[in-house]
């Protein structure tokens, strides 16, 4: 005879499932991000990591599509907030794009598109010399420490007054 259905099971019931937990987002800036050095530098860096990306899956994406799709991996890849990932792909076209001799400009701008839209129609091969290119540069060109950039000049009195 079988056991009614609201009888408890000698069985043990299966374990619970648990998510991986997922690592904590990556910390922003401290205050405005322009002016934190130390996050000036992580955005430095996920610039770099993201055009050693570019040059590498160039064989299988398109060049756009490469940077546009980086802010999805921010926090992942590039080691930034998802946020500030835009950040990072306009710098790495604008690097690009300048790489290719052309004046960038600002990122709101159509030259950095018109650029990335020229560059796409050359060979893969010629793509990647330009993405190299732009790494190189840019690896040399490390951020600023201060907030400014420039180091305070000393102050000068005012020609024509004497004391």
């Amino acid at each position: 005879m079988p056991q009614p259905h609201w009888f408890p099971s000698h069985r043990w019931p299966p374990p619970p499932t648990t998510a991986a937990a997922s690592p904590p987002p990556p910390p922003g800036p401290n205050g405005f991000w322009i002016t934190d050095p130390d996050f000036r530098e992580r955005l430095h860096n996920a610039t770099l990591t993201l055009l050693d990306i570019v040059e590498d899956c160039l064989n299988d994406l398109s060049l756009t599509d490469i940077l546009d799709g980086a802010r999805d991996h921010a926090e992942h890849i590039l080691g930034v907030p998802s946020t500030y990932g835009v950040l990072v792909e306009a710098e790495a076209a604008a690097q690009i794009v300048q790489a290719a001799g052309l004046d960038a400009g600002s990122p709101f701008g159509l030259v950095i598109a018109q650029g990335l839209a020229g560059i796409a129609q050359l060979p893969v091969e010629q793509q990647q010399q330009l993405v190299r290119a732009a790494s190189r540069r840019y690896a040399i060109t490390a951020p600023s420490r201060s907030a400014s950039g420039l180091s305070p000049s000393p102050r000068r009195q005012a020609p024509g007054r004497a004391r």
